[in-house]
C-alpha cells in the first residue's frame, strides 16, 4: 500500500528487499558501507556495485528515499548541494541561454557568473514571481531556473504555470526546492523537470553534515545525469549518507514544529517598532500567499525582515545569544544570518539592492526551540 510522507521517511515501499544485512540481521539503522570498491564473482559478474564512486549502498538507499519523497523516478547524493547544482549546468553546452531567478541564493549566483559564463552559457535574471518570462525565451534557451520561496528574500513563483511556459517552447524547468523540503512541496508534481536541493540543511537537519540531492522523473534525463556523476566524482560518502537517513527520519516533525513556531514569530515581529518588514510566505499579506497554499503543504520555517537601521540589524546580530549568528539553514538549531556579509557576499551591490537586499536585512531560520525563549531571544536583541 503506498505510504503517507511521514512514513515515507522512516520506511522505503520495498524496504524489506532493500538490502541483505538489514534482511538478515534485522538492523533498523541501515549500515554504513564503509568501502571503496567491491569484489566480483567472476568475469563478467557483479554485486551491483563496483566501485563507491559509482554507486554505493548507503548512498543507493538514501537515494531511493529521497526520491520517494519527492515522487520522482531517480535521485541522486552529492557531497553538497553546489556540487549538485554544478552538476546540472553540465547538461548544457557553450551557446545555450538559461533564463534564471534574479534573487538565487548567493552561491548559485557566483556558480553561474563565475564557472557557467566562463564555460559559455548564457543567462537572463528576472523576477520570475512577478515579471513575464514568456518574452525573453531565444531559439538559444534550454531552460528555466528558479527558487521557490527565493534566498533571502521569499519569493513565489507558481511552479505550475511556470512548467506549462517551459514546456510549450520545449525548455527544462529546474526548481531548487530547498526552503521547502519535499515534505512541504514536490515541484516534480507541479510539472518541474529537475528539483535541486541542498541536503545540508532541513533533508539532513543537524548542522552536522554536507550533502546536495538532484531528483528527475525523466529517464533520459536520469541517464544523463548518472553518466555525469560518474564521470565528475561528486557523489556523497557512505557516512555523509547515512547522517543523512538519519536526518530524514525526523524530517516531518521538525518541519511541522519549525514552522508553527516561524508563525508565531512572524506575528510578534509585526508588532516590533524597530522592524520595517516582514517576508514570510504564511502571512496572508504576502504577495506568494495563495500561491503557496495552492502547490506547497505548508509555508515553511525561513522568515527574511528588515530592521529600520544598518545599525540596528549588526546590533541584533551581536546581542543574539540563543539564536547563533551563522551561515546556514534548515538544522534543528535557529539561526540567525546577514546576507550582505554571508550568503550574497559575492553577489554584486546593484543586483542584492534590486532584489530587496539591503544592509538592514536578515534571515532567520528556525529551528526546535520553544517560541517563547525565541521570542524573548529577539526581544532583548531588538531593543
Amino acid at each position: 500500500m503506498p505510504f503517507s510522507i511521514d512514513t515515507k521517511c522512516l520506511h522505503l515501499e520495498n524496504e524489506k528487499d532493500s538490502d541483505s544485512a538489514c534482511k538478515h540481521y534485522g538492523a533498523l539503522s541501515f549500515p554504513i558501507y564503509q568501502t571503496a570498491t567491491y569484489a566480483h564473482p567472476a568475469v563478467g559478474k557483479s554485486t551491483g556495485y563496483d566501485y563507491s564512486r559509482l554507486q554505493n549502498p548507503t548512498r543507493e538507499q538514501l537515494e531511493k528515499i529521497v526520491c520517494a519523497l519527492e515522487n520522482g523516478t531517480d535521485a541522486l547524493a552529492f557531497s553538497s548541494g553546489m556540487a549538485a547544482i554544478t552538476l546540472v549546468m553540465e547538461l548544457f553546452a557553450p551557446g545555450d541561454h538559461l533564463i534564471v531567478d534574479s534573487d538565487l541564493y548567493g552561491g548559485t549566483i557566483r556558480l553561474f557568473d563565475n564557472v557557467s559564463l566562463k564555460n559559455g552559457i548564457k543567462f537572463t535574471r528576472v523576477q520570475c514571481a512577478s515579471e513575464n518570462i514568456e518574452p525573453l525565451i531565444t531559439p538559444e534557451t534550454k531552460a528555466i531556473y528558479i527558487e521557490t520561496p527565493t534566498n533571502p528574500m521569499m519569493n513565489v513563483t507558481d511552479i505550475a504555470k511556470t512548467a506549462q511556459i517551459a514546456h510549450a517552447h520545449n525548455l527544462l524547468l529546474i526548481v531548487d526546492n530547498t526552503f521547502m523540503s519535499p515534505y512541504f512541496q514536490n515541484p516534480l508534481e507541479l510539472g518541474a523537470d529537475i528539483v535541486v536541493h541542498s541536503g545540508t540543511k532541513f533533508l539532513a537537519g543537524h548542522n552536522d553534515t554536507l550533502a546536495g540531492f538532484i531528483v528527475v522523473k525523466d529517464e533520459k534525463l536520469k541517464e544523463q545525469l548518472r553518466f555525469l556523476i560518474k564521470t565528475v566524482g561528486s557523489g556523497l560518502s557512505a557516512f555523509d549518507s547515512w547522517l543523512v537517513i538519519r536526518g530524514i527520519k525526523t524530517l516531518g516533525i521538525r518541519m511541522e514544529r519549525s514552522q508553527a513556531t516561524a508563525q508565531k514569530i512572524a506575528q510578534w515581529l509585526k508588532t516590533q517598532k524597530n522592524v520595517t518588514s516582514i517576508i514570510y510566505p504564511g502571512l496572508p499579506e504576502h504577495p506568494g500567499h495563495e500561491i503557496m497554499k495552492k502547490q506547497a503543504r505548508g509555508f515553511g520555517a525561513m522568515i527574511t525582515f528588515r530592521t529600520n537601521t544598518k545599525e540596528k540589524a549588526l546590533s541584533v546580530l551581536e546581542k543574539v545569544q540563543l539564536i547563533k549568528y551563522a551561515e546556514s539553514l534548515g538544522g534543528t538549531e535557529t539561526l540567525i544570518t546577514y546576507p550582505t556579509t554571508q550568503t550574497h557576499a559575492d553577489v554584486p551591490e546593484e543586483l542584492c539592492l534590486k532584489n530587496g537586499i539591503t544592509p538592514n536585512t536578515l534571515r532567520l531560520s528556525v529551528g526546535l526551540e520553544s517560541a517563547e525563549d525565541l521570542i524573548a531571544d529577539l526581544e532583548q536583541a531588538l531593543a
